[in-house]
């Protein structure tokens, strides 16, 4: 157990939650016959489910300033209708639609941020109004009818990443060199990691452990290249899954090693105290509600895109896939907790369920009634660890050793009497 600690260091959680993810994906693939380690089966896992984890992208950030956001399905379904009508019936060009989706969202989000904070009008009322308002509204504009979408979306929606130099690789080298791009992305990371804690405390990490963390990890990316690279002829790594890596670099990014990023959690941490510490809290959930609705406006983009075409129940329950991995992820049900790389963890837990029960012909009923199981479990277990004076699940598994029974001398007991008595 300490060299696991040694290992995975102040990250255990999260590594724990790979170990976990993988452990899932493995027990389906033994019970589906081998289906689900697939290069099919992921690539469509990844395309079926970028939009989503898009959409918890923005989730997150909004649950962390202790709010929710009921609308981002209806705003997905609202601004994609709105793209594919565009296109259809003003002759715009594909890429002038997309930019009008995106600014739709961006208008709604700011239309929500405005209730919330201005109004002081709860996030989950304002946005179960909007929900409701959208809803009707993609309805009304596309009368019950499916639209069907510029044929170059299909691209962002469906696309793969394309195929070029020799072919004595055995795979896809767009695929390949993304691998190799986030193995040694990892690898620098850790070192760094390691270099700036040794300026900060004055204490040099062992250097072994970030060798074996940095082989677990690029071992994994390392079989996932493989899987992704080796399909079918034409299929690679999805465009939908590279648009997300990016998203996640850029959001990790923006909540970890930014202002902004330090005021949405302060915020949610304690809303009070933040704002005595100069936090303008009326801008934070402003431009957070703002970010949401445009992430949904993309994630109902890349929908339409992998339909190819924008019907009027698009959206219809994507919220509560968004929220259910946020929570999975690990992020607090009062705010104030939460990482987007946890969040992208929850969300693939979801997708594999999904998939997994899927090729073992559970039907739709029994999939949701596990998935809601699922996520009161990921909570309770959240509670159940924060809450004061309880042992953590690790902590119960592994109790500390005592170190020997001896009394304490006079002198050694009287600071500590003193101390509690302060």
């Amino acid at each position: 157990m300490k060299n696991l600690k040694k290992i995975f260091g102040g990250g255990l959680r999260q590594y724990s939650m790979v170990i976990a993810l993988v452990v899932l994906t493995l027990v389906f693939n033994i019970a589906s016959g081998g289906k689900m380690i697939t290069s099919a089966n992921f690539q469509n896992l990844i395309s079926g489910n970028a939009y989503v984890l898009v959409l918890a992208i923005g989730m997150l950030m909004v649950i962390v300033i202790g709010q929710i956001d009921l609308s981002v399905g209806s705003v997905a379904g609202f601004s994609g209708m709105v793209m594919a009508l565009a296109a259809r019936n003003l002759g715009l060009p594909w890429w002038l639609a997309v930019l009008l989706s995106l600014a739709i969202g961006a208008v709604v989000g700011a239309w929500q941020g405005f209730w919330l904070s201005k109004l002081g009008i709860p996030g989950f009322i304002t946005t179960l109004g909007g929900m409701m308002i959208l809803r009707g509204g993609v309805i009304w504009i596309s009368r019950s009818i499916s639209v069907p979408a510029p044929p170059q979306l299909k691209m962002f929606g469906a696309g793969y990443l394309p195929d070029w130099g020799p072919a004595w690789t055995g795979m896809n080298n767009s695929t390949l060199l993304l691998g190799v791009i986030g193995i040694a992305a990892f690898a620098v990371s850790q070192l760094r990691r390691r270099k700036r804690t040794a300026q900060l405390t004055g204490h040099t990490e062992e250097l072994w452990p970030v060798v074996v963390r940095i082989v677990l990890v690029g071992s994994v990316i390392g079989g996932l290249t493989w899987i992704f690279g080796t399909g079918r002829p034409g299929t690679s790594f999805p465009v939908p899954g590279l648009i997300l890596v990016i998203l996640v670099i850029i959001y990790h990014t923006i909540t970890q090693r930014t202002t902004f990023g330090r005021h949405i959690y302060a915020v949610g941490g304690n809303k009070s105290a933040a704002a005595l510490s100069g936090v303008n809290v009326q801008r934070t959930y402003f431009l957070t509600m703002l970010n949401m609705s445009v992430l949904a406006a993309l994630a109902g983009i890349m929908f339409v895109g992998r339909a190819t075409a924008a019907g009027p129940s698009d959206g219809t329950g994507w919220e509560m896939d968004a929220i259910a991995s946020v929570f999975i992820g690990g992020a607090a049900v009062s705010g104030g907790v939460g990482t987007v790389l946890n969040t992208m963890i929850g969300g693939l837990v979801m997708a594999v369920l999904n998939s997994g029960l899927m090729l073992m012909g559970v039907g739709a009923d029994r999939t949701q009634v596990i998935k809601g199981f699922v996520l009161l479990v990921a909570v309770a277990f959240d509670v159940f660890n924060k809450q004061q004076g309880r042992p953590s699940i690790l902590g119960r598994l592994f109790p500390p050793r005592e170190s020997g029974h001896r009394e304490e001398a006079p002198e050694e007991a009287a600071p500590r009497e003193q101390t509690l008595g302060r």
